[in-house]
């Protein structure tokens, strides 16, 4: 299919509500005058591991939030992590796009932030030695602000902002006069970062109150180049714990180093034979089902990275070479320690053999090649370098016969999704941002990151896109995340380009 020209973008707004009809300072005042609430939001910590009410307390300040601009909201209690589902006013002759967002937050160190508390949320400006400087929080609330200032804080990209980016539109429409082209449906999930395990039983049970016509996902983020961005495809994740075993207790290292086999070694050499020097997975049949057609290839290519930069801006030297390029390595299961230990490390180190070595592994999942299928091959690869595995903590008569065990931990998958190219949804998707921005998004097959498409797509049977509007350089799932102001108005006019483009009857 050949791209959208603007000409015919253009063509889509003959009828109002039209983008024609906004101007950027109209998008500036608004932007700013929803300044307060995001930060107001930002204070609310929301760290997905933390137990307690921090997700009841984001929910109860979300609900007079959506009330306020017209919203019947749904509330799913789903055992204290609430599930938002809101509608506006419906009108029988627009089709129905249902718009999901997440609200909870990647755990997070303080010690490791640039900033005292990563619920308090800071502006900060770059000098020229590539520094970042505190300002002062009131030049948000000028419309002529510096649209590369940044807000600092937990959530803030991730997903909090483009929440906040999504009322702000709502309401220049509302003062501007202006009626949706569809009708509005929304999604506000509390437990994305954990996989949201609630919200296919939520879904379900709210089906007949999310019936639509279509799914936008706002999450992830936008192309490095900073053009607008749809992708149609997101890869699931599969997390796995992967415990060696050592002795019954921790063992002086001094009287028994050469002699006790150390786990941590065992681990170490077990994780490095299943990837070779090149970062590809060397476990038969990781990739045996993955295709890439011609024309997604094509698609790939157009979509501009500029990988000596992505590389300058992460900091190596050079790509694994799983795919041909960064986005064709992204349409590929991954296999990624997120997180190791054996003893202790610093003032908490000794000199032991230690009781066992463990590695938290992430799997990023494709269509083809599910969860279980890629936890299957992994333990069938494990076991094949002579390692017995266990469901517990190894008896004696087990210690005695087998010099190698392990017990690998397989948690429940987040599945994959991808959207045909050829759908109307991509023409809807393509031709609103191309009316928006007057030029020619990014389209992506699909991204790296995980989201919960296919807990929603699979009970309302929706066709989606994932239309990704905050910087990529964000920090997001890391210390000092971050949101550049400049994208909350182009995210905003990537918002106000789909709720003025009527979808396709």
């Amino acid at each position: 299919m050949k791209p959208l020209t603007i000409l015919s973008a253009l063509m889509l707004c003959l009828s109002a509500p039209c983008m024609a009809q906004i101007d950027e300072q109209q998008i500036r005042k608004a932007a700013v005058a929803s300044f307060p609430e995001y930060l107001e939001f930002l204070a609310l910590p929301n760290d997905a591991l933390v137990p307690g009410d921090d997700m009841k307390k984001n929910a109860q300040w979300l609900e007079p939030a959506l009330a306020k601009r017209g919203f019947t909201v749904r509330r799913v209690d789903n055992n204290g992590r609430p599930i938002l589902f809101a509608a506006l006013p419906s009108d029988p002759s627009k089709r129905t796009v249902v718009f999901y967002f997440h609200f909870d937050g990647q755990p997070v160190n303080p010690a490791q932030w640039s900033q005292p508390d990563p619920f308090k949320p800071v502006l900060k400006r770059r000098a020229a030695d590539g520094k970042w400087g505190i300002v002062d929080t009131r030049e948000l609330m000028r419309t002529d602000f510096d649209p590369e200032l940044r807000v600092f804080a937990r959530a803030a990209s991730d997903d909090k902002g483009p929440i906040l980016m999504f009322l702000a539109a709502l309401d220049l429409m509302r003062e501007q006069g202006m009626a949706t082209a569809v009708n509005v449906k929304l999604i506000l999930d509390s437990e994305e970062e954990i996989n949201s395990p609630g919200m296919g039983a939520a879904v379900r049970q709210e089906a007949d109150f999310l019936r639509a016509d279509a799914l936008v996902i706002h999450d992830g983020p936008a192309h490095a180049s900073g053009r607008p961005t749809a992708v149609f495809g997101n890869r699931g994740v599969q997390p796995l714990v992967l415990t060696v075993f050592g002795p019954k207790a921790p063992q002086h290292s001094g009287h028994y180093g050469n002699y006790l086999p150390n786990p941590a070694m065992n681990l170490a050499r077990l994780l490095a034979g299943m990837k070779d020097a090149q970062g590809r997975v060397t476990i038969p049949g990781y990739y045996a089902r993955t295709r890439i057609s011609a024309e997604d290839r094509k698609l790939m290519a157009r979509s501009g990275d500029d990988e000596a930069a992505i590389r300058r801006r992460i900091g190596f030297a050079k790509a694994e070479a799983v795919g041909a390029n960064y986005q064709e390595s992204l349409q590929y299961p991954s296999l990624n320690i997120r997180g190791m230990a054996a003893g202790g490390v610093g003032k908490l180190g000794a000199n032991i053999v230690p009781k066992e070595a463990v590695a938290e592994i992430d799997i990023r999942t494709t269509v083809e090649a599910s969860g279980p299928y890629l936890a299957a091959l992994v333990r069938t690869h494990i076991e094949k370098q002579g390692y017995v595995l266990l469901d517990h903590e190894p008896t004696d008569d087990e210690r005695a016969r087998h010099p190698l065990m392990a017990r690998l931990l397989v948690s429940a998958p987040a599945e994959a999704a991808r959207q045909p190219m050829d759908a109307p949804i991509r023409r809807w998707g393509e031709g609103a941002l191309a009316q928006a921005h007057k030029g020619e998004p990014v389209l992506l097959r699909a991204m790296g990151g995980t989201v919960p498409t296919n807990e929603i797509v699979a009970p309302l049977k929706l066709p989606f896109a994932l239309v990704c509007v905050v910087n990529a350089d964000n920090n997001q799932h890391a210390y000092d995340e971050n949101l550049r102001m400049g994208n909350y108005l182009t995210g905003m006019r990537s918002m106000l380009g789909l709720l003025t483009s009527a979808y396709p009857q």
